[in-house]
């Protein structure tokens, strides 16, 4: 005879539910946002710098966390030399001179933090508000596809040299250094004639490149600009930037991991703004047809809108598409969540419906939740084919309706918010089971 408390079942069973991940959408054993991000960025206060960072850095530097250093106007990394940030240094970007820093072609930056010591780079102003200052701009060697395969960023800078905004070339695997546990906020600063910085601009980096625990908030552009390169991502914050989470171009061969992006219904830009916009280039007739389209591979991605009243935000025209679409590019978005948005996808309306452009625009065992239309083409109203196709028992995607508060683990959670998609929990009991043999 045998007997086995039910309990002690339960507690089993309990031990492999608290062990088990969700395989949707962000997923970790635990809540990997715990300690190292901040959702209330206003509310920390920071010294006096003790000291300055401006003009050109030439040779290898470390930051030391015992200074707060000042990011006085434009700040470029040089002569292949490497930039390295101890954890839990502070830097702050100077509003009156729009401060930013540029990591050139050839050099490095080594930020790498810890979870209980980020590295931080914010604001300089008391009453930190989204465009505070510039960014940061970290140019590689890799491909790009337009012609030439180098090109520049141009946001009014004023470089010793052009060389120092340069970036493009063919080396897929080039190292540009290391960027881990590491937070962004405040900047994206607007220009009078070059429109607005971004938090993290990364312009043909290599695959040799880490970029992993990295948050960038209120961002007044676009919190992570990709443009060409091979980059891989992971682990990545995008949270209420007023443009797009993650903008792809040029030709980014891009994979993107565990990431995830909030939006709010009441910070965005005139000219839109979403979770993902993927495109090949902004001028067909720039891009050289002999090179790479964009590709994005992206996996366990959470993309949500937070919102207290979703369906008043959506009835006056608060909430835009989770993803944009242009035309000519591959796009494969795998075991992701996509919550609160109208529609989740639009395509560019030049992007034809067709087996071609079908093939390689997938979605795949992914979660559609509380969003008014799914995948739609920009501008035509019926998505029948587009609904039937990925509505198709072959891409085991998943449609649902349900309140964050039921579909995530902890949504409310001011501090530490925990958007892992909930896992049944099971109820303990003090029943006895007996199991005669």
């Amino acid at each position: 005879m045998k007997k086995i408390t039910l309990t002690t079942i339960i507690v089993f069973f309990v031990f492999i539910n608290i062990n088990a991940q969700q395989e949707k959408g962000i997923t970790g054993y635990e809540n990997w946002l715990d300690t190292w991000t901040d959702f209330k960025p206003n509310k920390a206060s920071y010294d006096e710098p003790t000291q300055i960072l401006s003009g050109d850095i030439a040779e290898n530097t470390t930051l030391n966390k015992r200074n707060i250093y000042l990011l006085l106007g434009e700040v470029y990394v040089m002569n292949n030399a490497t930039l390295t940030i101890e954890p839990g240094t502070i830097i702050l970007g100077d509003y009156e001179t729009n401060g930013s820093l540029t990591i050139s072609r050839g050099s490095k930056i080594n930020a790498v933090g810890t979870p209980t010591d980020p590295i931080i780079f914010t604001s300089s102003r008391t009453d930190k508000k989204s465009g505070d200052w510039g960014g940061i701009f970290i140019l590689g060697n890799a491909p790009i596809n337009t012609f030439g395969n180098v090109s520049s960023i141009n946001y009014g800078l004023n470089p010793s040299s052009t060389e120092n905004i340069s970036y493009g070339g063919d080396e897929i695997e080039s190292d540009s250094g290391h960027l881990e546990y590491v937070r962004v906020e405040y900047s994206g600063k607007r220009t009078k004639n070059f429109g607005n910085y971004n938090g993290i601009t990364i312009a043909a980096i290599g695959e040799q490149t880490i970029i992993k625990n990295v948050m960038v908030s209120y961002s007044d552009g676009n919190s992570f600009n990709i443009l060409g390169g091979n980059p891989n991502l992971s682990h990545t914050v995008s949270y209420r930037s007023s443009r797009n989470d993650y903008s792809f171009n040029y030709g980014a061969q891009c994979s993107i991991k565990n990431a995830l992006a909030i939006r709010s219904p009441y910070v965005s830009s005139a000219d839109g703004s979403r979770c993902m916009y993927i495109k090949s280039y902004d001028l067909k007739e720039n891009a050289d047809a002999d090179k790479n389209l964009t590709y994005v591979h992206a996996e366990n991605l959470t993309l949500v809108n937070v919102s207290n009243d979703l369906k008043s935000d959506i009835n006056v025209g608060l909430v835009q598409e989770a993803i944009f679409i242009g035309e000519d590019v591959s796009f494969h978005i795998n075991k992701s969540v996509i919550s609160g948005f109208k529609p989740a996808v639009y395509f560019d309306s030049k992007l034809a419906i067709n087996s071609v452009n079908l093939d390689r625009i997938k979605f795949t065992n992914s979660y559609f939740n509380n969003c008014e239309g799914n995948i739609f083409r920009k501008n035509y109203q019926n998505n029948d084919d587009l609904e039937s196709w990925y509505g198709s028992r072959a891409f085991n995607n998943v449609y649902s309706k349900g309140p964050d508060s039921e579909t995530f683990i902890d949504a409310n959670n001011s501090r530490y918010p925990d958007f892992r998609l909930r896992i049944n929990k099971i109820i303990a009991s003090n029943d006895i089971i007996q199991d005669d043999e």
